[in-house]
């Protein structure tokens, strides 16, 4: 019987050019193969001599088919455990048209503001939600989850002290936050010399050498305490103020900024995101005005675009990290932006009134079963509660009764301690729900049960302390969509502001921004995956934790190593988990004095800034003029601080698109001085398939998910960072304190869920599973051939700034733009928003060398677009030779005065020397596809001058303007 395979092979799909298109570029690179483009790029040193052993690539419909065998396996129980995770209500106007829309979750972080307009206005209401529920003077747009924004808030304060408390290092926690900020608090105050106190608020003596407090509102068993007295006697002291709010609570609830917080933090999941098993989800960060310079993260902030218009752009601490490098406070460098992009949606769709009554009704559920408590006898012990209650039974022989009689109710409580439980309602709950929940407690303790129990007129009152007076979701966009209709079409109206891939290419250097195909996508809206809690029993998780397993194993296999943690939520978070398990491993062996870090000049400012974050020193090594790690500089200083090496962190292909090939030499002598080697996986799209970071000499890397493996990057979050490791380092992944995972002697937890965002997990899971270790291998080596086709077609009109050996680059080039701004008055940023009207993205600009393009095709772009891209360059190349000749002006010219709107286009006034068709179309396919930027060039520093970072009334802002 002759074999059939299958014609419809997902690597087809997702690899943009076809075998005949591959020898077409190949003859233009001039090579006779792929194969010997690859043999002339990666060094054979690092080369492996065998393929990737993976699982047999599945087609769409058999992994649709896997998935939802897995599925069935996850045991969806009604679930009252809180802790900051709560069923909810995603409005199905929402889930379809944003969180299941590649309009919205293939965008890219809005560098480039201009076209991100929609998704910037989207954040700035989020923002505006968060500062209005909180009633603080600022907000950022959102952070990884609660746990890493209590420890941003944490190092702020830190950073922040006045000189009369600079000696003071006690950050004091209360002992009723929740466990998994106090572990990631931990965790996160250690290296930077932060003495972490936790214990009891109410009898705290308030000393010299404390300098902030944290505070859970409502507190982590329910209790919803008066701080004011507290705070008063802080602020007299100088002590910062830190609340860990339930964003929903304080619809009723007396908002932090009015008892005198200096900073607020939190979860968003309640508004409208699933609970995912723990993620992902946008945690939000508020404070006073004083710390707006300090804040860590992104602010979206109101300026004026070229024509006096207001236009959004993010503002001050914008990738602070390429700014400060070592010197940075955070190394936060994403935001969960389409999960605040929704949590901002769901404030919009039910306005005040809506999220008062979604609040209110909460608390009345909670009340009517605390009423029925009482009437059954039943010890409740929260006196003020928002929609926690804490039960003290008599005996652990009637918890045990309890907890028997409600998992046979699919139903979780949360088990306190042998005799205490606690029950958390959600906006799913119902009355038939509370009076399950007293018919369970009846029979478990032998009371009688009759429906008069219920008093459906009972609503537990707040002391008047307690209650909020003042107004919030005030501004127009939080009363204007209360139709699904209003709602679809604000929706859209922001998506056709935003470039995506759904318009075209989008080549920025070291983001990878490849297809995110709609096959791994599916399962993440499926109950069976977003709707268990993190903290569920794992019986209950077993598709899940089958996810996990393959998905780890998966990982090791393509990583060459040993072990491999799935909780950091973020690359950023992965390089400071990596560096942390080295540091356990060095004072494991009792090398407490190894805190050196040696890192490229050339490398991610995360980098820098993420060995700070873990306790260490940071040492530059000298790149030479080829953009490679210079060896001797590098031996030089390695055996100089030997005694006190604790790592190098190297991105492999390099930073600058170039594979070195003195990186096995370039480990080894880290080696032998002691240290360990950190490999930063930014890059591994490269790699993947024909090397790997164990067979090059790393001990450790972290996996940017959202890179190389697919999971879409949804304007600038959410990410993925977890971490593989050797046999050595495997005893001290992280742990979490309400969930079995990590080794032996692991470090404790590094994000607040214990498989950080497990939720988009699936979507790589998905990836490697219907690529299989040929198409992985195939991907790695059409994102090389894409970065040399690029550079062929190009090189002659912009160099490249660096090249390997044979004079071929890895899977991203540098295009050197700089002379243009001796010869045309043309800088980088005139090109790149020059390209915005051809209908492109820019690439990534100004890194990692300023006035230079770093441009990344990857593999998913088929040849058709890859020329078309190609010919917008060579088009502005040939307008930049029309300055350079006098035919333009050098200040009047379709570079400077770009991106051209339709506004500016169609007016009756038109200024300028050249036509307003080669302003709007300077290529034939833009006539019927004309992508319009809705805003002219944006003024950056008028926006941080007058930083405006709410939602304004428009007139308000022309007053500032004027």
């Amino acid at each position: 019987m002759k074999n059939i395979s299958f014609y419809d092979k997902f690597v087809d799909r997702h690899i943009g050019p076809s075998d005949e298109d591959i020898q077409k570029m190949c003859d233009v690179i001039g090579v006779s193969s792929l194969d010997e483009l690859i043999d002339k790029t990666i060094p054979a040193s690092i080369r492996l001599n065998q393929k990737l052993q993976l699982d047999e690539p599945l087609t769409e419909h058999q992994l649709i088919a896997r998935l939802k065998e897995i599925a069935a396996k996850n045991k969806i129980f009604k679930n009252y455990i809180g802790l900051g995770y709560y069923p909810t209500i995603t409005p199905g106007v929402i889930k379809r048209n944003i969180l299941e829309n590649p309009g919205w979750y293939t965008q890219y972080t809005p560098y480039q503001a201009e076209i991100s307009q929609g998704r910037l206005e989207a954040l700035l209401n989020f923002q505006t939600m968060v500062i209005d529920l909180t009633k603080m003077q600022i907000a950022n747009a959102s952070l990884l989850d609660e746990g890493t924004a209590a420890a941003e808030a944490m190092s702020m304060l830190f950073n922040s002290r006045k000189s009369n408390k600079k000696n003071s290092n006690v950050f004091f926690v209360s002992d009723e936050v929740f466990p998994q900020t106090i572990d990631v608090l931990k965790t996160r105050s250690a290296p930077l010399g932060i003495e972490l106190k936790i214990g009891n608020i109410h009898e705290i003596e308030l000393t010299d050498n404390i300098f902030g407090i944290l505070v859970q509102y409502p507190a982590v068993d329910g209790e919803v305490y008066d701080y004011s007295k507290l705070f008063e006697e802080a602020e007299s002291k100088g002590i910062y103020k830190v609340v860990a709010a339930d964003l929903l609570s304080l619809a009723i609830l007396t908002p932090p900024g009015e008892f005198g917080a200096d900073a607020v933090v939190g979860s968003t999941q309640r508004f409208g995101v699933p609970m995912g098993f723990g993620g992902p989800h946008a945690a939000y960060f508020a404070a006073k005005e004083e710390f707006k310079r300090q804040i860590p993260g992104r602010i979206i902030g109101v300026s004026i675009d070229s024509h006096g218009k207001a236009a959004l752009r993010m503002a001050l601490q914008t990738r602070e990290q390429h700014i400060k490098r070592e010197h940075a406070t955070s190394n936060i460098c994403t935001a969960q932006v389409l999960l605040a992009i929704m949590a901002g949606m769901y404030a919009a769709y039910h306005g005040p009134k809506g999220i008062k009554a979604i609040a209110e009704r909460i608390h009345k559920l909670a009340s009517l079963l605390d009423s029925g408590l009482f009437k059954l006898g039943i010890n409740q012990v929260n006196k003020n509660y928002f929609d926690t209650l804490k039960i003290i039974l008599k005996s652990a022989e009637e918890l045990e009764r309890v907890k028997t009689l409600a998992l046979k109710n699919k139903i979780n409580f949360r088990y306190i301690n042998p005799v205490t439980i606690g029950i958390s309602f959600s906006e799913v709950d119902t009355f038939e729900d509370v009076k399950i929940i007293l018919k369970i407690f009846s029979e478990a303790l032998n009371k009688k049960y009759h429906d008069d129990i219920l008093d459906l007129d009972y609503y537990k009152e707040f002391p008047e302390t307690l209650k909020r007076k003042s107004s919030y979701l005030t501004h127009p966009v939080f009363n204007s969509y209360y139709s699904e209709t209003e709602m679809m079409r604000y929706i859209k109206n922001l998506e056709r502001k935003d470039l995506s891939l759904t318009t075209s290419m989008i080549s920025l250097g070291s983001c990878t921004m490849k297809l995110n195909a709609a096959s791994e996508l599916f399962a993440i809206s499926w109950d069976e995956f977003s709707n268990l809690h993190p903290f569920a029993p794992l019986n209950q998780a077993e598709g899940y934790l089958q996810i996990f397993k393959e998905l780890e194993e998966d990982l090791k296999k393509i990583t060459g190593f040993d072990a491999v943690s799935l909780q950091p939520n973020s690359g950023a978070q992965g390089e400071f988990t990596g560096l942390m398990v080295i540091r356990a491993y060095h004072h494991s062996r009792g090398d407490t004095n190894r805190n050196v870090v040696l890192i490229p000049s050339s490398a991610h400012g995360t980098n820098p800034a993420s060995a700070v974050m873990a306790g260490n020193k940071v040492v530059v090594v000298k790149c030479d003029e080829n953009g490679n790690i210079d060896v001797n500089d590098l031996k030089q200083k390695a055996e100089q601080y030997k005694e006190n090496l604790s790592a190098l962190m190297v991105t492999y292909p390099s930073t600058h698109g170039v594979f070195e090939e003195h990186i096995k030499e370039i480990c080894e002598i880290i080696h032998k001085n002691g240290g360990l080697v950190y490999m930063d996986g930014a890059n591994l799209n490269a790699q993947v398939g024909l090397t790997n970071p164990a067979f090059i000499g790393a001990d450790v890397c972290h996996l940017n998910l959202h890179k190389t493996f697919a999971i879409p990057h949804g304007g600038g979050g959410p990410g993925a960072g977890p971490i593989a490791v050797a046999k050595h380092l495997e005893p001290f992944l992280p742990g979490h304190p309400l969930v079995k995972v990590g080794g032996e002697k692991s470090i404790t937890a590094v994000a607040s869920a214990p498989w950080g965002s497990a939720n988009i997990l699936l979507i790589s899971y998905a990836y490697i599973k219907m690529m299989g270790a040929e198409g992985l291998t195939k991907a790695s080596k059409v994102a090389i051939l894409n970065a040399n086709y690029i550079k062929a077609k190009l090189e002659n009109l912009y160099p490249v700034l660096y090249k390997g050996k044979n004079g071929y680059v890895a899977h991203e080039l540098i295009f050197d733009t700089r002379k243009f701004k001796q010869t045309a008055n043309i800088d980088v940023d005139d090109i790149a928003k020059r390209l915005m009207d051809y209908g492109y993205h820019a690439p990534t600009v100004s890194f990692p060398v300023p006035g230079t393009l770093m441009v990344e095709p990857t593999e998913s772009e088929s040849l058709k677009e890859l020329d078309r891209f190609c010919d917008a360059l060579i088009s502005i190349k040939y307008e930049i030779e029309e300055i350079e000749n006098g035919i333009y002006d050098k200040t009047d010219n379709v570079l400077k005065n770009a991106p051209h709107i339709a506004e500016d286009v169609v007016s009756d006034n038109w200024n300028h020397s050249y036509s307003r068709m080669k302003a709007a179309f300077p290529a034939n396919y833009l006539i019927g596809n004309k992508f319009w930027p809705s805003v002219g060039r944006i003024n950056n520093a008028y926006g941080d001058r007058n930083l405006v970072c709410s939602c304004l009334p428009i007139s308000e802002f022309e007053k500032n303007v004027a």
